[in-house]
């Protein structure tokens, strides 16, 4: 017969990494504060942009992206893969009245290289500029300082920018269960590239330098997976030294949200296909932070009824006002203040959405891109 002490025991050692991936990883974003510089040095930048069948976006986002207060030299380019619809006749209008817009017009696609990886290498290799700064046509940025913010987190030695893709803000409940998604992302890979260990970043905001994707062979060790353009890429040319983030609201990107659950889901579904192929530092320390928060609430229970419910009401709320205080400052930071209002539901929604999502590391990955 089990002993009624093993629930709180087990329980307590859970709340323990809960708090030591809160106080120790998490609290390092929390605290951050962006460095102020007397100087900042503007350098030459490329803006790419891969567009499949984008027209209606490209009308929307594209002007926001060409008319940056951006006085150094850069270029916007726009890989046009394989479009059927106008986007071919809305680029060369924009064209013809912008100079720094550069458009690189795919027409078949690559064998066996599934995903948009072919359409970035094309844009990258074809850039301008050593620093290369990616973003969707889905995608606007959040401010006209955008191109000078994320470019400011260049100095020597660093090789890779990460910035936040944030989604627009709407009514609804699945507007903030998106948002939130996104932000508890963010939150973990900002974190960890403070912590020394950067894993990802997400293409509707990311930066690195063209010299670095050629030295490192561009896409070729993971053209086989359809997605992972950003955060495999990421997972395999970061490190402790050469990685800095931005999270400036200035440097934000905003994207219009899925506005339905099926929508979001396989979305969301693509993206977990992928977490399999990161390094195996960041599979155990990603995987045991997902298995903490998905036994909090079972052993909780388990120990209210089988040992006493005030030592597991104790032991739980210890963890949750750790993560209160830590989701509170870094939703503040990320423009994403309105969110805390729903803490408690969502600290129950990450429960569920690990049971939701967790069989999508077995799955096959999907040969679209989105």
């Amino acid at each position: 017969m089990i002993s009624p002490i093993i629930w709180p025991c087990l329980l307590g050692a859970i709340a323990l990494i809960q708090l030591y991936y809160y106080l120790f990883i998490f609290k390092k974003l929390a605290d951050y504060e962006e460095p102020q510089k007397t100087a900042t040095q503007e350098y030459p930048v490329t803006v790419i942009i891969c567009a499949k069948n984008e027209a209606e976006n490209l009308v929307k986002n594209l002007p926001g992206i060409l008319f940056q207060e951006y006085k150094t030299t850069h270029e916007v380019m726009v890989v046009n893969d394989n479009s059927t619809d106008e986007s071919k006749y809305i680029l060369e209008e924009f064209q013809r009245t912008v100079k720094d817009l550069t458009i690189i017009p795919l027409k078949q696609d690559a064998i066996g290289i599934p995903g948009k990886k072919f359409p970035l290498s094309m844009g990258i290799k074809s850039s301008r500029h050593e620093i290369v700064l990616l973003t969707d046509a889905d995608c606007i940025p959040a401010s006209e300082h955008w191109i000078q913010k994320m470019q400011s987190a260049y100095k020597p030695g660093i090789e890779v920018v990460l910035g936040y893709g944030a989604y627009k803000k709407y009514s609804g409940t699945l507007n903030k269960l998106v948002r939130f998604e996104t932000f508890h992302t963010a939150l973990q890979y900002f974190s960890y590239a403070l912590a020394g260990k950067p894993y990802m970043g997400v293409g509707r905001n990311l930066s690195y330098r063209k010299e670095t994707f050629l030295r490192n062979k561009g896409f070729s060790t993971i053209n086989y997976i359809p997605s992972g353009d950003d955060d495999l890429f990421i997972n395999l040319i970061s490190t402790s030294t050469n990685t800095a983030i931005v999270i400036d609201k200035d440097a934000h990107t905003l994207s219009e949200p899925h506005t339905n659950w099926k929508g979001w889901m396989e979305q969301k579904n693509r993206h977990f296909t992928t977490a399999k192929y990161y390094k195996p530092a960041h599979k155990f320390l990603l995987s045991l932070y997902s298995l903490a928060h998905t036994l909090i609430y079972p052993l909780t229970i388990v120990t209210a009824i089988f040992f006493n419910w005030y030592t597991a009401l104790a032991i739980f709320l210890v963890r949750l006002i750790a993560e209160a205080f830590v989701w509170n400052k870094t939703m503040k930071k990320l423009n994403e203040a309105d969110l805390f209002n729903w803490f408690i539901l969502f600290d129950v929604w990450i429960f569920i959405y690990n049971l939701l999502f967790f069989p999508s590391l077995w799955r096959k990955p999907s040969k679209r891109w989105d």
